[in-house]
């Protein structure tokens, strides 16, 4: 089975007291990169504890040496590229070079982001050339001094990002995508390409879809002109609608799928007691010795 490396998402739902253990563990246990999620607020966890994902992240930092940190994933919901590259740049700086930015194109209306603030409802196409202008504005803000921009969402006059990021040109976008204009934009600007694969209703329907995902990841490449190894390919592996970590052979299992894929990275959350992503941190802990460790 080729190398896969292993990504892990925490919850932002404990006060730091509780939640830094969690950040120091993934990195003992072995790890590449950790996450997580950039909401207001989520789901069903919106009536409980919730906190901001970049200090979050900025505590990670300072808990652990070797680990990636990032967002999976931020979103034009209630980001603007301008403030957010300040407070990447921060982040860049304060963990040596370790951040990845996992992007998100953001829910609908059905969001607790949207809902919230009060934003408009866009459509789908909508979403995506809003998607579109984040994404090529913070790439342009990450790697470029004194930046003016005039597009259709976003505004900025001059924008300075001095001293820049630590790692160059600027931190590795991973890019969520599934439909078509979307994987170009990974495809085009993505350092990575992270998916969900397409709601289906049983695994092999969700397993095909990442399939198909994949394949149009190819094609989008191809006619970006960039070769098929240079942007690595996570898979979010609990988006199947079972939790990966229920047993450590079912990880196992679902790890040598996505290494039969192609993908290079795969993902999965910390469990929690209840409700989303609810199982045991025994089986988390086995499957750090007995995968993670082979």
């Amino acid at each position: 089975m080729p190398v896969v490396r292993f990504g892990i998402i925490i919850l932002a739902d404990q006060p730091w007291s509780q939640s830094a253990q969690r950040w120091r563990r993934a990195e003992e246990y072995g790890f590449e990169h950790a996450w997580t999620y950039d909401h207001l607020g989520w789901r069903s966890l919106v009536d409980g504890p919730w906190f901001d994902a970049v200090p979050t992240l900025t505590a990670a930092a300072t808990v652990t040496e070797r680990i990636k940190l990032g967002t999976l994933v931020a979103s034009p919901n209630f980001r603007h590229p301008v403030s957010f590259m300040r407070q990447l740049t921060a982040l860049d700086d304060i963990s040596g070079g370790r951040i990845l930015l996992g992007l998100g194109a953001g829910a609908g209306g059905a969001s607790f982001d949207t809902k919230v603030l009060s934003e408009p409802t866009l459509t789908p196409r909508q979403r995506v050339d809003r998607y579109a202008e984040f994404v090529e504005l913070l790439d342009l803000l990450l790697r470029t001094d004194h930046v003016t921009w005039g597009g259709d969402y976003y505004r900025a006059v001059d924008a300075r990002n001095l001293p820049g990021c630590v790692q160059r040109p600027r931190i590795p976008f991973v890019v969520a995508a599934n439909g078509r204009r979307s994987i170009e934009i990974a495809a085009r600007l993505g350092n990575g390409w992270v998916t969900t694969g397409a709601p289906a209703e049983g695994l092999p329907s969700w397993w095909r879809s990442v399939a198909d995902a994949a394949g149009r990841l190819d094609d989008a490449l191809a006619a970006a002109g960039r070769e098929r190894g240079e942007v690595r390919r996570y898979l979010s592996l609990d988006a199947s609608g079972t939790f990966a970590l229920t047993s450590v052979a079912y990880f196992a299992d679902t790890v040598e799928r996505a290494a039969e894929l192609g993908f290079t990275d795969v993902i999965t959350h910390w469990p929690r007691p209840d409700g989303p992503y609810a199982g045991t941190e025994s089986v988390l802990e086995m499957v750090a010795a007995d995968v993670l460790r082979r």
